[in-house]
């Protein structure tokens, strides 16, 4: 069911996997495999691509932990699926953190950055969704502070960052360029065409670096550039990709 293009990957009991567009049921413009619930899909189409996004990963879709991203800072520490309140919604948060193997951490995208996360010594996992703002608000180090908080070490854990929008194609005013690297300096960038560009996963990569994670791996991918791929910036309505983590055998 996964998409050709995707990757899934084992390191000493922790798994990684991020998702292309293809092998879905979603009809035009979220084709295939859209996996995000707010974007205006058909549900069914949804919650079909989910399941079958999950069984390809040899987990239980019932056990897939899903957020409801707002490019806040806010972490969240989960041993299990979310209950939703009386109006169907789960908290909204931009980084979930668990300890429980086999459960595995879900991270919707379109253009900003999917950050996996985790410690199999420790036994713990973290999954960020990290956009210009959470970049700035600093999603990531909240996360993997509140996994030293449970036992991890930044030494051992290994990063992954998936398919993003890269900083060749990230165009925005020089003012925001300014600001975001104000912050983070390895955030600077310029567009292929020489315009002002920030580059979110090399400041993700350059705030795990000053954590101490040094098994950092980041995605070659674009999405701009990629047409198996959904991109926000690109595409306006369209799909979301997600990356996977989880502990454990499987």
């Amino acid at each position: 069911m996964i998409g050709q293009h995707d990757t899934s990957v084992s390191t000493s009991g922790a798994h990684f996997a991020f998702t292309d567009r293809w092998g879905g049921v979603s009809a035009a413009p979220y084709e295939r495999l859209n996996l995000g619930g707010a974007v205006g899909d058909d549900p069914a189409a949804v919650r079909a691509n989910r399941a079958a996004a999950a069984e390809s990963l040899g987990l239980d879709p019932a056990l897939v932990v899903w957020m409801n991203q707002v490019h806040g800072r806010d972490v969240a520490v989960v041993e299990g699926p979310w209950e939703p309140d009386e109006s169907g919604e789960i908290p909204t948060v931009d980084a979930v953190v668990t300890t429980r193997p086999g459960l595995a951490l879900a991270v919707l995208t379109a253009d900003c950055v999917p950050v996996l996360l985790a410690d199999p010594v420790a036994g713990v996992a973290a999954a960020a969704h990290a956009g210009r703002p959470g970049l700035l608000a600093g999603v990531v180090p909240a996360a993997v502070d509140a996994m030293v908080e449970r036992g991890a070490e930044p030494s051992r854990i290994t990063a992954r960052t998936g398919p993003a929008v890269c900083g060749r194609c990230y165009e925005v005013p020089q003012a925001m360029r300014a600001q975001v690297a104000e912050a983070v300096p390895e955030s600077w960038s310029e567009t292929s065409w020489g315009t002002p560009a920030v580059d979110v996963a090399a400041g993700v990569h350059a705030q795990l670096a000053a954590l101490g994670v040094q098994d950092r791996h980041r995605s070659e991918i674009c999405t701009i550039e990629s047409a198996d791929h959904f991109s926000y910036r690109r595409e306006g309505t369209t799909g979301r990709l997600a990356g996977y983590v989880w502990l454990g055998a499987s």
